[in-house]
């Protein structure tokens, strides 16, 4: 055997125990077990294989095109085989098959899984680890959150799993996903909670887990485990160049998935609460415009007619802090939370006007009905006035009224009211920030202008006050959204 030459440009090995050593109670503070096996032991029956079948669409002999100079070959083929072209349309049509993973939640027989392994199923079979074979039935899906929940009917009682708190996880916990990958039977993998709140574009109600824990392609509707065997989320989605693991997958948090999964064994459908505004990002110059400490909450740039919202007295401009007793952080944050909320439960909301907390009540509605519901305005027709263009140098803008003129130019309706862009300086912040020429300005500092001479003063008194960012209030083809501009120096 030839002899190991250290290098020393190379640290030398550092085993478990060094490492131990270095860091006095580390592995007993995060609770590190020498392996899995107990918990694997313990968690493999209760996860399942989940087999599915799609009808495919029906096959049957070659077509040819009419005149073709193979269509009479191909006809003489067929009956010499005693296969004649009726025959072979009435032939079954093949199956599709996938298969994926999923967990049970109840002894008496629901499971869950991730709504994209069984759609579009004609038959769903759900296989234990003991080999047991099952029909199941679908209870109830969600494809917003990607949920889905089945039932099948054993002879004994199952082994559930219980739900744990996904909020708890932190980011370096241990984690341990098992499923099926690849078809292999039930593989069990271990890893580390890699970051938290995860938005890949999804759904409405992006906030997954993200794990090193190795999962590929059919580890989707298996569990997420913490240490003590909770499940704390729903393995769903990974990202991968090549189609298997490179150590990044998602899952959605439990503490989302089980409120999915009771509603949809209650109603077989989900039930979520609905607010009725459209809401954006609070960012560091909106936040200083409107004079929040930090750049956090929902800014609720339209509020919809009708709705709970306007009922409540919530207005544009608004930036919902906390929503029945829970911190807004983020905008992403709000929808789940008002999504969780019981339909008509009156709750208290927190806003931000004016430079104040404002407390409004606020009795939730039903999602369902409120994604339909439109306001119907009927617009006055607008006062004639002169051509009134002008500059507004400290925004970096050309302005103009909405003059008969300019409403038929940018093809706006009589309903638009506000002052219209028609240049912006390229040095200027308000063309850093995606101002363009057809936007209108509704409204600066939280109120309406309808010339720029309106928008000159608001500007100026913002001046005035010391104040180096304003709020603009911006329509853009009907998409209305809060732009935070900072002026320019003069």
């Amino acid at each position: 055997m030839r002899p190991t030459r250290a290098l020393s440009s190379f640290a030398p090995p550092v085993c478990a125990a060094a490492l131990a050593l270095a860091a006095p109670g580390f592995a007993a503070a995060h609770n590190a077990p020498p392996d899995f096996a107990e918990l694997a032991d313990r968690l493999v029956p209760s996860v399942v294989n989940i087999s599915t079948s799609q009808q495919a669409q029906a096959g049957g002999a070659p077509r040819m095109p009419p005149g073709s100079p193979f269509e009479e070959f191909f006809r003489d083929y067929f009956e010499r085989r005693g296969e004649d072209r009726e025959r072979q349309e009435r032939r079954p049509a093949p199956r599709a098959n996938s298969l994926g993973s999923g967990f049970v939640v109840d002894a008496e027989g629901y499971i869950v899984t991730n709504n994209h392994v069984i759609a579009d199923a004609t038959e769903i079979t759900v296989t234990f680890a003991d080999g047991e074979a099952l029909p199941a039935t679908l209870v109830g899906r969600d494809p917003k959150t990607d949920v889905a929940v089945l039932k099948v009917e054993p002879e004994s009682p199952l082994s559930p799993v219980v739900w744990g708190d996904s909020d708890t996880a932190r980011v370096g916990n241990w984690a341990v996903a098992i499923g099926n990958p690849f078809g292999l039977g039930n593989t069990v993998t271990a890893g580390i909670v890699s970051a938290r709140a995860r938005d890949i574009n999804s759904g409405p109600f992006d906030d997954f887990i993200q794990t090193d824990a190795s999962i590929n392609r059919g580890n989707s509707g298996g569990p997420l485990f913490d240490l003590e065997g909770r499940v704390i989320g729903i393995n769903t989605a990974i990202y991968s160049p090549s189609g298997g693991s490179v150590g990044i997958g998602f899952a959605v948090p439990s503490n989302l998935a089980r409120n999915v999964v009771a509603q949809l064994r209650q109603f077989g459908e989900t039930r979520r609460g609905w607010l009725g505004v459209r809401i954006q990002t609070v960012t560091e110059d909106l936040a200083e415009s409107l004079g929040l400490d930090e750049a956090a909450g929902a800014l609720v740039a339209s509020v919809t007619a009708d709705s709970p919202a306007a009922e409540a007295g919530v207005e544009a401009g608004d930036v919902i802090l906390r929503f029945d007793g829970k911190e807004v952080g983020t905008m992403r944050r709000l929808p789940r939370i008002v999504a969780e909320t019981g339909i008509g439960e009156a709750v208290q909301v927190v806003l931000w006007r004016d430079g104040r907390e404002v407390d409004v009540e606020v009795t939730v509605g039903r999602l369902d009905e409120g994604e339909v519901r439109a306001a119907a305005l009927t617009p006055e027709e607008p006062e004639e006035e002169p051509p009134a263009i002008g500059e507004v140098p400290a925004l970096g803008l050309t302005l103009s009224a909405l003059t008969d003129e300019i409403r038929g130019e940018f093809e706006i309706g009589g309903d638009a009211e506000g002052v219209m862009v028609v240049d912006v300086d390229a040095a200027s912040d308000a063309a850093e920030k995606g101002l363009q020429p057809g936007d209108i300005i509704v409204e600066v500092g939280q109120e309406e202008v309808a010339t720029p001479a309106d928008v000159a003063a608001k500007i100026e008194r913002h001046r005035a006050e010391e104040k180096n960012t304003v709020l603009l209030l911006v329509d853009r083809k009907g998409d209305v959204l809060f732009v935070g501009v900072r002026l320019l120096a003069g």
